[in-house]
């Protein structure tokens, strides 16, 4: 796996996104590594799975540039548009399948689809440096990652609305008043705290804590979020290769170069 680092300690796996130069933002190698880092943290019966991001961000969702470099023909942007919303969809699935506690370490920005790997975590902890915050009213894309397959049944439908329709940005306290996180902490206390949890853990029932999972995310609940993740897709592809959409994107890719002082 290039872009996904997978660890071990204790029968804990920790899954690192490792694609630091852009901050973590999801293409579709590293969400195929993912996807296979969790398959492998399942077989290998894993009692913990521990979500982290390498560099300064947990991960900034879809890479904007990487869709411009698809946008010279729509087919080939639709493609690739399928394929990285389809396999993002993978691994939510997936890590809502995970017959153990799944747990997010939040340590800087968590933008656009990568929220979906933190709705599908049970215990989050979030540092002051962390934020969640959407971007696809910026960027003209449909919301994807599940900000409306999950996020309305966590925070109510209005106050997902509101949050996507302002493009507003959640910080660390916000985000445990929302039910989004489990606790904001020092960035230096983060990983105590999950060390801590996972100590925790340790003294529970495996089979316990399996089928909790499993009652939670039944197969009826499981197929509930599976289509509406399918929805998301379709609405993706469907607004991702506009004219006003790659322009918007143009946009935002030469804000962002102009305010790290890029050319």
């Amino acid at each position: 796996m290039d872009h996904v680092r997978l660890s071990w300690r204790d029968r804990v796996a920790t899954l690192t996104l490792d694609r630091q130069g852009r901050h973590n933002a999801l293409v579709p190698d590293l969400l195929d590594d993912l996807v296979a880092g969790i398959g492998a943290a399942r077989v290998e019966g894993a009692r913990a799975l521990v979500l982290a991001g390498a560099g300064r961000s947990f991960s900034t969702g879809g890479d904007v540039g990487a869709f411009l470099d698809h946008a010279d023909r729509a087919e080939t942007l639709d493609a690739y548009a399928a394929r990285t919303v389809g396999t993002l969809n993978t691994a939510i699935l997936a890590l809502l399948a995970f017959p153990a506690p799944v747990i997010a370490r939040l340590h800087g920005p968590v933008t656009g689809g990568s929220v979906g790997l933190v709705l599908a975590a049970d215990l989050v902890a979030m540092a002051p440096e962390a934020f969640i915050q959407p971007y696809y009213s910026e960027v003209g894309f449909a919301p994807d990652g599940g900000w409306t397959a999950l996020l309305p049944d966590r925070v109510g439908a209005a106050a997902a609305m509101a949050i996507q329709a302002l493009n507003r940005r959640i910080d660390a306290a916000e985000a445990v008043r929302l039910g989004l996180a489990t606790t904001a902490v020092a960035s230096d206390g983060i990983d105590p705290v999950i060390d801590g949890w996972l100590d925790a853990l340790a003294s529970k029932s495996a089979e316990t804590l399996a089928a909790t999972r499993r009652l939670v995310w039944d197969e009826a609940r499981l197929a509930g979020v599976a289509k509406r993740l399918e929805a998301e897709e379709r609405a993706f592809r469907a607004l991702v290769g506009r004219p006003e959409t790659i322009e918007r994107m143009r946009t935002f890719t030469s804000r962002r170069r102009a305010a790290a002082g890029t050319p």
